[in-house]
């Protein structure tokens, strides 16, 4: 299919914050506010976070007036965006959609920000952007096809993160279509990422996002600039499907397109983990929370996943039951539901308390992860998962076909202000309350110099 990159273009360049349905824009604001609140947390928590603030200190980049959520200003705007990025992914607690299977605001908003900033953007221009940066990750994503595109080792929130970063901050420079498809076919040379970190819970899969979003922003100024970038980025013949995906679907990125918003398609996650185990945690916590059994009952616990989800969380499975970092425990089933067996709930916190717990670890060992041909039906239109529970002779099942924050089960209000709560009030202090609300109330003629006043500490 051809004129895939300049449709989508032409589409973003027009998107109007003024004309977005009120749902679009509320939808917005709360996708913000979460990424917000899992960058100033892991700004302050994550294990790989000094290393990533001494080098961009070493670099030279730790000058300018750009914010770094958490900490505040004072950062060239390429180093912000590399930031934010790989603080907003490093929980594993940011937003997903299922059916791309990515993390589409960690490369979109923290690109969207460090442009704002730039151009001096008001909340209307600022939501706007995300909103057309949304729906290019969406789409690309849903055109290269998640499943393939995972099997020749690619992480795609950062492969299609990058495109849809360079969309979210040209729309703030103000850029239209042709300079959309300029910046695209910049970002295209920097369209990378690989799944080799499961080998050893490496850190790259937190700097894959923040590069993108990053390299996004420096496409988006290369093509302000006039430079000129790459036509057919997406579709050409050594474009981005045809490069990156055995089977991609270019079809799918231009389908409904004009008719509805992607953003309201992406899922807020309730647990810090690999979105593909959520379904088996929910079943974990509604049983327990039912049946009110303790962990010390549990004599076995077998999880149905799809195939991807056993590759990425289930196997190999001597290992996923030993995790040895907290990427691993991330990425380990048998982990995730041996903590929410003990507790009911898993946050991000309990990490600390579970990683190398003897209780918690001995109870991964009656853990078993294994294909489920329903489950595997589902994907990846529906993230499901099934828990087969025995509590010496008494049998428990259930199967979550759409976890909790998908768009047809997502967090309400009070779910949302608790988990930023639970993730800032901490580091943020009192101002944790006012930055809820200048979020939550953010519009277009609203200054977002004030907003991120609020995030320094």
């Amino acid at each position: 299919m051809s004129d895939v990159t300049r449709q989508l273009c032409r589409h973003a360049a027009n998107l109007d914050y003024a004309a977005l349905p009120a749902e679009v824009r509320g939808r917005a604001r709360v996708l913000l506010l979460d990424l917000l609140g899992n960058i100033v947390c892991a700004a302050h928590e994550a294990e790989s976070s000094p290393s990533l603030f001494a080098a961009v200190e070493s670099l030279g980049l730790g000058r300018g007036s750009a914010t770094v959520a958490g900490v505040g200003g004072g950062y060239a705007p390429p180093a912000a965006a590399l930031l934010n990025g790989a603080l907003g992914h490093s929980l594993d607690f940011d937003d997903t959609h299922a059916a791309a299977s990515l993390h589409p605001g960690a490369t979109v908003i923290p690109a969207a920000l460090a442009a704002c900033e730039m151009v001096g953007g008001d909340g209307g221009r600022l939501l706007g952007a995300i909103v057309a940066g949304y729906e290019i990750a969406c789409r690309i994503g849903l055109a290269v096809g998640a499943k393939t595109h995972y099997q020749r080792g690619f992480h795609p929130s950062a492969t299609v993160g990058v495109f849809a970063a360079a969309t979210a901050a040209g729309q703030l420079f103000g850029l239209d279509a042709e300079g959309l498809e300029n910046a695209l076919g910049i970002a295209g040379s920097q369209a990378a990422g690989s799944m080799q970190f499961m080998a050893n819970g490496a850190w790259n899969k937190r700097f894959h996002v923040g590069a993108a979003a990053m390299n996004g922003l420096l496409a988006a100024s290369l093509a302000r600039e006039g430079f000129k970038g790459a036509s057919a980025a997406i579709e050409g013949p050594a474009g981005f499907l045809a490069a990156y995906a055995p089977a991609p679907e270019p079809a799918a990125a231009l389908t409904g397109l004009g008719r509805g918003f992607k953003i309201l398609d992406v899922a807020l996650k309730p647990y810090p983990a690999c979105r593909l185990a959520h379904a088996a945690i929910d079943a974990v916590v509604e049983l327990k929370r039912e049946q009110g059994f303790a962990a010390t009952e549990v004599t076995a616990l077998e999880i149905g996943m799809s195939r991807l989800g056993i590759d990425i969380c289930g196997a190999p499975e001597a290992a996923k039951r030993h995790p040895a970092s907290f990427v691993e425990g991330q990425f380990s089933m048998h982990f995730l539901a041996a903590v929410a067996l003990r507790q009911g709930s898993l946050s991000w916190r309990d990490y600390c308390r579970h990683y190398g717990d003897g209780e918690t670890m001995a109870l991964c060992q009656r853990i078993t992860v294994v294909p489920d041909t329903e489950v595997e039906a589902d994907y990846p239109e529906r993230l499901s998962g099934r828990v087969r529970l025995t509590l010496g002779d008494r049998r428990l099942e259930r199967k979550v076909d759409l976890p909790r924050g998908e768009p047809e089960n997502f967090l309400d209000a009070v779910e949302v202000r608790r988990k930023f709560e639970g993730l800032v009030s901490q580091h943020l202090g009192p101002a944790a309350g006012a930055l809820y609300h200048a979020v939550m109330k953010l519009d277009a003629d609203d200054d977002v110099a004030d907003l991120l006043a609020l995030l320094a500490v």
